[in-house]
């Protein structure tokens, strides 16, 4: 009998051990992370719902409702970093712009989510808007079952994690610090701490040793936004580089250190880049059409050299650099260029080349999304160059020298013939090669702190804040590819009058010229503002001169602001209240985007 026991007894132990040591294996950070995440959104679900409850009474309380959505928004911030990343499509209509998405397809989606709320609560409650407040409200409650079914059934990987984590660091300096996604509360400080105490809940997850620094650089950079909370005067600058990059590159480091290998693929932004400042952080080849697309020192070579020469036009006098003039920024200095073999103005002004290749899409209008297919329809344009890609491929198949590049560049046995796809990735390979992350103000964000003075760090901080001009173009490429994924390039209605003295919009339609959505009347990309200090005139008009025009500008409101009836303006259309010394700080700003 006692045998008995005794062998029960080391049995029930064994089984014991067996059970911990399964439980050991099964409770991974992977597994870990996922039950987590599920717990988060079923609290965000949770919250949605109060609100609703809140909104549907009778005698509504301005005050709960505004309490309740702040709560909501914080609750979202907590999974954030894996809504973004795992569900990015469902993420945009929780937390997307507050205005209608259009796909490449035409189709058009209307706005949904928390800004979309925020506008029927904020400033003020409008009760005209209930109906629609609650039907927002229980479209996000709907959106937290597709959260739920993917974060219970797809495996969630350790490189995901890393990577993901990382982005959301990238997501807080480019769109959280800037209040993006709150413009009406202007809670974003707050948002980011959220954000950065789910990260490091996330990290714990594969604590030891190594992760102590990071837990630190994470603590320390959530006490300062605590101890900073005021919008207009957060110092951004500050904050980005004394803690948002020592967090994405020890983020960077421990995923080196517990060898965990990422999956690589083609993006703008590097997985591996450590800060969104290192020299190498963006890839040039993203956007290209295809890997053989990707640029090489040969085809770099044969692109200038076509960029340069008038063989591509009709009437071998206009090149691609007679608009496109390297010693004025790649622009001409114009307001607008005229056609070809006339003295007609074209259409739009020159744009800047530099950087063009950090661009999703080319042209005012968006309408190509690759370099190639912009050379093409430059050379093509019966106004532009008004070349023949056909006629140049014989051209260029004749000179002995092209011939030589063209094997170099697209090395092919037995080549009889140049052809046209060669000629366009050449001047794209070209573009690509334009690509000058290396002013000022990187120098200052990699740490040389004496290369900025105080006026031209203040002039950043009020780009990232007060004057809301990182709310359009995204620090640190300054356009309208939006970050940190950087898969679509924005379009935005601002109101650009017809003249500089003009009260009446100019008449181009810009985008709805090739998505015939109302909303896309008078929209167009968001340029780049680095070497702004450099291309003028400015707007896709060329009507103002001088940076102090264009910052007068959306000073005012833009087209709304200068009295004209315009529904669409996506711009804030409320008085910026910049004083003289801040236009001066905010131009000073810009002119250390100056490319070296």
């Amino acid at each position: 009998m006692k045998k008995t026991f005794f062998l029960t007894i080391i049995i029930l132990i064994i089984a014991g051990f067996i059970f911990l040591e399964c439980k050991q294996q099964t409770a991974t950070p992977e597994k870990i992370i996922a039950q987590a995440l599920l717990k988060q959104v079923a609290s965000f679900n949770a919250s949605c719902r109060t609100l609703e409850i809140a909104a549907c009474k009778n005698n509504v309380n301005e005050q709960q409702l505004q309490t309740l959505f702040l709560k909501t928004r914080l609750a979202y911030k907590n999974f954030e970093w894996a809504a973004e990343y795992f569900e990015p499509v469902t993420s945009r209509f929780v937390n997307g712009a507050p205005v209608q998405e259009i796909e490449v397809s035409g189709q058009v989606f209307e706005p949904a989510g928390l800004q979309v709320i925020e506008s029927f609560i904020f400033p003020k409650y409008d009760a005209t808007k209930k109906n629609e407040l609650i039907n927002q409200l229980q479209k996000l409650q709907q959106k937290c079952a597709v959260y739920n079914a993917h974060f219970s059934k797809v495996e969630i990987l350790n490189w995901q994690v890393f990577d993901a984590t990382k982005l959301e660091v990238f997501r807080i300096e480019t769109l959280g610090i800037a209040g993006f996604d709150d413009p009406l509360s202007l809670k974003s400080i707050d948002e980011c701490a959220a954000s950065l105490k789910s990260l490091k809940d996330v990290l714990l997850n594969y604590g030891n040793d190594k992760f102590k620094n990071l837990k630190t650089q994470i603590e320390d950079a959530i006490s300062y936004l605590n101890h900073n909370t005021d919008f207009n005067s957060f110092n951004r600058a500050q904050f980005i580089t004394a803690y948002c990059n020592q967090i994405t590159t020890s983020i960077t480091n421990l995923q080196q250190q517990l060898n965990i290998v990422s999956i690589k693929y083609n993006r703008l932004l590097n997985q591996d880049a450590k800060t969104l400042f290192d020299s190498n952080a963006f890839n040039i080849n993203a956007y290209a059409p295809d890997q053989s697309s990707f640029v090489t020192t040969a085809k770099i070579a044969l692109g200038k050299k076509l960029f340069s020469d008038p063989i591509l036009s009709s009437n071998g006098i206009r090149s691609c650099q007679s608009c496109h003039q390297p010693s004025k920024a790649f622009t001409d200095g114009l307001m607008k260029n005229t056609e070809i073999g006339s003295d007609k103005r074209l259409n739009r002004n020159t744009p800047t080349l530099i950087n063009a290749a950090l661009q999703a899409a080319q042209f005012y209008d968006l309408r190509v999304n690759t370099l190639e297919d912009q050379s093409h329809d430059v050379v093509q344009s019966t106004i532009e160059m008004h070349g023949s890609m056909k006629a140049s491929v014989e051209k260029l198949s004749n000179d002995p020298l092209y011939k030589k590049m063209f094997t170099a560049a697209f090395p092919k046995k037995n080549r009889t013939q140049i052809d046209t796809l060669e000629i366009m990735n050449a001047i794209g390979s070209y573009v690509r090669s334009l690509v000058f992350l290396n002013s000022r103000f990187d120098e200052y964000m990699r740490g040389n702190s004496s290369v900025m003075n105080a006026d031209e760090i203040n002039g950043f901080n009020l780009f990232m804040g007060k004057a809301k001009c990182a709310t359009c173009h995204y620090m640190p490429l300054f356009n309208g590819t939006f970050p940190p994924r950087y898969m679509k390039a924005e379009a935005e209605v601002i109101g650009v009058p017809k003249s500089a003295n003009s009260n009446e919009i100019d008449s181009d339609l810009g985008r709805y010229k090739i998505v015939k959505v109302e909303s896309m009347k008078h929209a167009f990309k968001v340029p780049t503002v680095r070497n702004a200090a450099q291309t003028a005139p400015y707007m896709h008009n060329g009507i103002y001169d001088s940076l102090k025009q264009v910052i007068d500008f959306y000073n005012k409101g833009g087209g709304v602001g200068l009295g004209m009836k315009l529904d669409n303006q996506t711009l804030p259309f409320d008085k910026l209240n910049l004083t003289q010394k801040e236009e001066n700080d905010l131009i000073a700003f810009i002119k250390c985007l100056d490319s070296k």
